[in-house]
């Protein structure tokens, strides 16, 4: 049996987004319970040259959403990145879920060789549609992730594993 390129895609970056949005979730009631401005959270970072959990959620949906647009021929829509508060967080991840929902199997599969070219600063990336999907977004979209869930866990919010892969 064979996997496509849509499987691998939209239908994972959806349900990891959708596990984040419960772990952020869990964090502002974290916040709340030991009464500390949630923003010391959204700015929580790892290590002083890392970005802070703000900017990891952002850069995430990015890589979903630019994902499926690429793959699918469409212009990435843009985000404002202007997110300050966990309720924008849970707006852009919902945006995000939403653009998700617009694409179907059938604009993604079979784009295995589709050019891909990625400005990322002053490089240019080349990628085909798989090499872009396997070895360059989805390691992106899960080091964001697993970075935020991270930021959080080092900062006393009670998540695990389970949180992280969404299991119920």
């Amino acid at each position: 049996m064979t996997i496509s390129l849509y499987a691998t895609s939209v239908p994972t970056f959806a349900h990891t987004l959708r596990a984040l949005r419960v772990i952020l979730q869990k964090a502002e009631a974290h916040a709340t319970a030991i009464k500390v401005d949630g923003g010391v959270f959204l700015q929580g970072r790892l290590y002083p040259n890392m970005f802070p959990l703000v900017r990891q959620v952002q850069i995430g949906c990015d890589f979903a959403k630019g994902a499926g647009a690429r793959l699918a021929g469409l212009e990435v829509p843009k985000y404002e990145d202007n997110e300050s508060s966990f309720a924008d967080l849970y707006a852009r991840i919902d945006k995000t879920l939403a653009y998700l929902d617009t694409l179907k199997p059938e604009q993604i599969d079979g784009q295995e060789g589709r050019e891909i070219e990625i400005k990322a600063g002053p490089r240019t990336l080349n990628f085909t549609g798989q090499q872009y999907l396997l070895g360059f977004v989805i390691p992106n979209f899960y080091f964001h992730v697993v970075t935020a869930y991270a930021i959080l866990r080092h900062s006393g919010v009670d998540v695990g594993k389970g949180d992280f892969l969404g299991l119920p």
